[in-house]
């Protein structure tokens, strides 16, 4: 009987000694653990970007002047730079607004080609257009838009057979196609293209101080490469 109770005094001394050492380990470990890391949160971009292209402005050449049958009219084209600022409402919808100016050439053209050049003047056509950019694309980052533009034209002058040249301020639409390469999340390149329609009429006055009038049909393609910062 005393040697059944010795051995059970020492069954609950080894048991207990394995509790506290078992104890002891939770503890060690518990101390020595690191603690987790904590991811940090992803920067969150500006909604503004900047954009500064060179634009080629390429015009079709139609119009006419009401008072003379089968006459035609032609403009220069020219390479201007150019700042746009987009501002983005998600990582999809953004607002672009383009600003620009450049000088244009006014040709005469069919019936009355024999005049040549007959006017040069201004052209500010600053285009705003609503975005859809697509984000599934990696670094490669198109978009499509479409939008308004109001052209005003100053500094207008008549040459040769005309005087008094007024071509009117006026409104037209816009749709674009384009694409952001960028090379880290602030910096990349673009590529865009826009055509504009945009027929304004005009007022002129003859050598012989006869007024005529007309349609200048330009409808110009704006094509821009140039490069991206975003905020």
């Amino acid at each position: 009987m005393v040697k059944e109770r010795k051995g059970m005094a020492r069954g609950i001394v080894a048991a207990a000694a394995l509790l506290l050492a078992g104890h002891q380990a939770a503890a060690a470990d518990l101390i020595a653990a690191p603690p987790a890391p904590v991811a940090e949160a992803p920067a969150t971009l500006s909604p503004w970007q900047f954009r500064l292209r060179a634009l080629g402005v390429i015009t079709n050449d139609k119009g006419s002047v009401d008072q003379i049958p089968g006459s035609d009219l032609s403009y220069s084209n020219s390479v201007v730079p150019e700042l746009d600022i987009t501002y983005y409402f998600t990582d999809n919808l953004a607002a672009e607004l383009i600003l620009g100016t450049t000088k244009a050439n006014v040709n005469g053209d069919g019936a009355i080609g024999g005049l040549g050049k007959i006017g040069e003047v201004w052209v500010l056509p600053p285009t705003l257009t609503l975005q859809y950019h697509f984000t599934n694309f990696g670094a490669f980052k198109p978009y499509v838009g479409a939008g308004i533009n109001y052209t005003i034209f100053y500094n207008q002058d008549g040459t040769g057979a005309l005087r008094d040249l007024d071509v009117k301020n006026t409104f037209g639409a816009a749709l674009q196609v384009g694409f952001d390469y960028m090379i880290d999340e602030h910096w990349g390149l673009n590529f865009d293209v826009k055509k504009i329609f945009l027929k304004p009429d005009f007022d002129a006055t003859l050598a012989d101080g006869t007024r005529i009038s007309g349609e200048a049909k330009l409808d110009p393609w704006l094509i821009g490469a140039g490069v991206t910062y975003r905020f």
